[in-house]
């Protein structure tokens, strides 16, 4: 890959952060993770109160890379077969066609995802972890690229469905938009004033260029030093008296490639401590099981975090690596 089409990839994820923001008004670390997980072919889960821009976003994402999106009300009734698509028997050509779900999509927006039951989850689960659906004893493979953006409430339980571990370990990351500031939601109201700036927003990225940089992350270099940091930040997560279950490998792998990630939005070829350090609570929290409900609330969880980069050593690099 050329200096000059590295700088033109570059230049559009660029262009793609400075789109969303157009159209939704929250901290710059949050579009960045989302472009984090994007870039990490991962899946989000995005825990908010309703009104805050989650499906918005989505629709955000998909008409900045031209991509197509589907959204997904999730509700107790919704059955296994209303995501990945049914098989119709076509009565002139005596044989079954398949009918592919909104799961064939780019971008899938699955809307409140712990009202469905724990059988339509799992169903979304083979399409996340492999990329494909079964149906029919026949195995189709969904298109490329492919992200779910999942949403849940934080506040309201009733009726709803807790997503179970090995379904939690599935999403990249699990973030939180927030309410937006005084100045953020100004902003909005005045930009909302003669039409949504949805209606305005135009692509600044190919698809071609979306996998190109997907790519790229595969090539940004880790030393082993900073292979051992990562894996010393997840261990320690095991090891802490308040976590009764601590980050799996495949935390250890999503934060490395995070870090990667990370360090292309940054301009840089090589990962750092300081991009793994903001990483750590997005990547790994809803990989855990605490000991303590306390540590749902914000204060306690930053305490939690900050004692967990505490307790590893920083390794040295040099300045002449970390350019």
């Amino acid at each position: 890959m050329s200096e000059l089409t590295t700088q033109e990839l570059i230049g559009a994820l660029q262009r793609l952060q400075q789109n969303l923001s157009r159209v939704i008004q929250t901290q710059p670390h949050n579009l960045k993770l989302l472009l984090v997980t994007l870039l990490c072919r991962g899946h989000l889960l995005l825990e908010d109160a309703p009104g805050l821009g989650k499906t918005t976003l989505a629709r955000a994402l998909a008409q900045s890379l031209q991509l197509r999106m589907k959204r997904l009300q999730c509700t107790p009734d919704l059955m296994p077969s209303d995501i990945t698509g049914i098989s119709v028997y076509n009565s002139e050509e005596h044989k079954f066609h398949f009918m592919p779900g909104p799961v064939f999509s780019n971008v899938l927006l699955a809307d409140e995802i712990n009202r469905a039951t724990p059988r339509t989850q799992s169903a979304l689960l083979e399409a996340m972890a492999e990329g494909t659906v079964t149906a029919d004893r026949k195995t189709y493979q969904l298109p490329n690229p492919f992200m779910v953006l999942a949403t849940q409430n934080p506040v309201e339980f009733s009726g709803t469905y807790p997503l179970p571990e090995a379904q939690l370990d599935r999403f990249f990351m699990r973030i939180s938009l927030g309410y937006p500031d005084e100045q953020q939601e100004v902003a909005m109201l005045l930009a909302q004033q003669s039409g949504h700036p949805l209606d305005k927003l135009q692509a600044v990225m190919t698809e071609q260029q979306l996998l190109a940089l997907q790519a790229m992350v595969e090539k940004v270099t880790l030393n082993e030093a900073m292979v051992r940091y990562i894996s010393q930040l997840v261990r320690a997560t095991r090891e802490h008296k308040q976590v009764r279950l601590g980050a799996s490998p495949r935390g250890s792998l999503a934060l490395m490639r995070a870090a990667r990630a990370m360090a292309i939005l940054s301009g840089k070829k090589t990962v750092t401590p300081e991009f793994v350090r903001p990483l750590l609570e997005p990547v790994l929290a809803h990989r855990l099981i605490f000991r303590d409900a306390m540590l749902q609330q914000p204060a306690a969880r930053a305490e939690f975090w900050q004692q967990i980069i505490a307790s590893v050593a920083v390794p040295d690099f040099p300045a002449a690596v970390a350019g």
